[in-house]
């Protein structure tokens, strides 16, 4: 019995792997992170998904809540593996056989997730982390590979390794070449994505070449023609995009692989935390970005050969990731936290624009703000500590809330310190200078959020404590014995 409903799984993954390659699904997909102070329901994400026909999306771990809502959606999904986790499961096949038992094989029932992509690390290449995980990401490949053919998955579900831009490098598109220090591993890298049918996924950022260099040209960035096109040889490039991906291809090449199928795995634009991060700057880029790739143009070392995918970056905003690349970092989603589309954006997958989350559930409408009856001139000390726990970037310059002046400055602070702390009474004491309006003190581009109901639960953080625990004793085990 346990065998025939075996086989009825494996027959129902192997016609929807079928009819992908019939269909030739290239698509628009999305990244759904989930580091934010106010996390809506997973099963709320997922009907935005629904609703908004997204099919694809990729994660950057294997959540239970999240795979759970995932269960029967239809949405094909790239799980990802977290770069500290590379080191255990490349010393040990009984670690990465525990990684794939509890993060795709009890998924992938009938009725289950479809879970298409593992992602082997996060940009583990990064130039960043000067090699700390380059030796690991090659041994973790080849025992995840055979852990998956253990589990009778290997056919269907596909090893990948996100790579940031900076992998490759090159003064015009066709001279690209992977850094020096990385060629001998990303040949072997490549080679084993290429045996075994993966994609390369690859991370580009024309934003972040924009933020971070003073002479780039800000037409360049975009997609309606530039006035400083790059001229290579017979090949004119007017935006980055094509520019930086036909880099990549002319790595490939140059190690053997010219033909290899290239997924995008992150790209768009933020909409607040820095002078290019607006919404009319975000909204042209994905637009622009959208129709490009499904003109079918493609590139000029690709012509009529756009990427296989595309996930956006991203889905959400996430309020509490590190601000440490720059502000803008936690305003990457097309939809705010709680859901709702910040511009009119037609994705080309049915919809002429997005759909907003629907049963959102919010904390009451009320704010926290600075009583104008105080004397404010000892505040500084609880905007540090307000805006050291809470998100507080809009504040800075560049962000959506830079000109709301110093009054408006500690009201905004306060509150984000108040909604992140579920509107606790307390929390709008702040000595009080603090008081409880039921007024919405936004000022024109300038929201002052409400939350929503915190999801996350204990006992999501108690199953990721108990598998570190876990894995890490099987690891000490294995080392012990060795």
């Amino acid at each position: 019995m346990a065998g025939s409903g075996w086989k009825v799984v494996f027959l129902y993954m192997a016609i929807l792997l079928l009819a992908s390659f019939i269909l030739g699904e290239s698509a628009i997909g999305v990244n759904w992170g989930t580091v934010s102070f106010h996390k809506l329901k997973p099963s709320t994400v997922v009907d935005l998904l629904k609703d908004n026909k997204i099919e694809k999306v990729k994660l950057f771990d294997a959540d239970p809540e999240v795979m759970r809502s995932l269960m029967g959606s239809g949405i094909q999904v790239m799980v990802g593996i977290q770069n500290d986790m590379l080191a255990p499961i490349s010393s040990s096949t009984a670690v990465s056989d525990l990684w794939v038992r509890q993060n795709v094989s009890r998924y992938m029932v009938k009725g289950g997730v479809d879970i298409r992509y593992v992602a082997v690390g996060n940009e583990p290449f990064l130039s960043s982390y000067s090699g700390q995980y380059q030796s690991y990401v090659y041994p973790a490949m080849v025992n995840l590979q055979q852990s998956l053919s253990k589990a009778n998955l290997a056919g269907y579900v596909k090893l990948v390794v996100p790579c940031n831009a900076d992998a490759y490098e090159s003064s015009l598109p066709s001279q690209g070449a992977f850094r020096p220090e990385l060629t001998e591993i990303m040949t072997q890298v490549v080679s084993f994505l290429n045996s075994n049918g993966s994609p390369f996924v690859v991370n580009i950022y024309p934003f972040l070449s924009l933020y971070g260099s003073t002479d780039f040209p800000q037409d360049y960035a975009f997609f309606y023609g530039s006035t400083h096109p790059v001229t290579d040889g017979p090949n004119v490039y007017n935006n980055a995009f094509d520019g930086n991906f036909d880099t990549l291809v002319a790595a490939l090449s140059k190690i053997g692989y010219g033909q290899m199928p290239i997924v995008i795995g992150e790209v768009g634009w933020p909409t607040d935390g820095a002078i290019s991060a607006n919404i009319s700057a975000a909204k042209a880029f994905n637009q622009g970005l959208i129709y490009h790739v499904l003109s079918n143009k493609g590139t000029p070392l690709r012509p009529n050969a756009p990427p296989m995918d595309i996930y956006l970056f991203s889905l959400l905003d996430e309020g509490a990731k590190s601000v440490l690349p720059g502000n803008f970092e936690r305003h990457w989603g097309i939809f705010s936290f709680d859901g709702q589309a910040k511009y009119p954006l037609n994705l080309g997958l049915g919809n002429k624009e997005l759909k907003n989350a629907k049963n959102v559930e919010y904390l009451p409408s009320r704010w926290c703000v600075a009583d104008p009856t105080k004397d404010l001139s000892d505040v500084a000390n609880h905007l540090r500590i307000a805006c050291s726990v809470a998100d507080c970037t809009t504040l800075n310059y560049g962000g959506s809330c830079n000109e709301i002046g110093a009054k408006g400055n500690i009201s905004y602070a306060f509150n984000s310190y108040y909604q992140l702390k579920n509107q606790n009474e307390q929390s709008c004491d702040f000595d009080g200078l603090g008081m409880v309006t039921f007024l919405d003190p936004s000022v024109g581009d300038c929201k002052f959020l409400v939350g929503v109901t915190d999801t996350s639960s204990s006992t999501s953080r108690l199953y990721h404590r108990r598998i570190i625990i876990w894995i890490l004793v099987e690891w000490w085990i294995w080392v012990s014995l060795t």
